[in-house]
């Protein structure tokens, strides 16, 4: 049986996939705060009551799949995500306290929602790496 959510008056079952970028596709910086990224993006998550169930953060984008309540746009959530993560990585990795956290992600996102194509998401964004680096490779020649 699917993971349904609860509130206090209604049962919910809203999955999202969702892709971002840093500024510019910087992948050096990218690179290096990949790990600590992870379990802050969970955490923040968290606090919109929302649940990352697939996710990888490639070298040059984010790419996840997530659970939102319905009672979050998912233009609040992916907004709170970038903001907070963006300052975090600002004053804590950055070493730099007086940065707000401004320009570390692009503007953009793509959302799109995730009905009984579940399998499928989920299997394309384990998948991700694999593929980008046949693609690079195919665009050699």
């Amino acid at each position: 049986m699917k993971n349904i959510g609860s509130l206090s008056h209604s049962k919910w079952d809203c999955k999202y996939h969702i892709v971002w970028i840093p500024k510019y596709r910087k992948k050096k910086l990218f690179g290096a705060i990949r790990k600590q990224l992870v379990d802050v993006l969970k955490k923040l998550a968290g606090q919109k009551e929302s649940t990352i169930i697939e996710g990888r953060l490639m070298p040059d984008h984010v790419h996840m799949l997530i659970a939102i309540p319905p009672k979050y746009s998912v233009a609040q959530v992916v907004g709170f995500l970038k903001g907070k993560s963006a300052v975090y990585i600002a004053r804590e990795i950055a070493n730099n306290r007086k940065v707000k956290g401004y320009g570390f992600w692009a503007r953009g996102y793509f959302a799109s929602t995730v009905g009984a194509d579940e399998k499928i998401i989920r299997a394309y964004i384990q998948h991700q790496e694999k593929e980008d680096i046949r693609q690079s490779q195919l665009d050699l020649f």
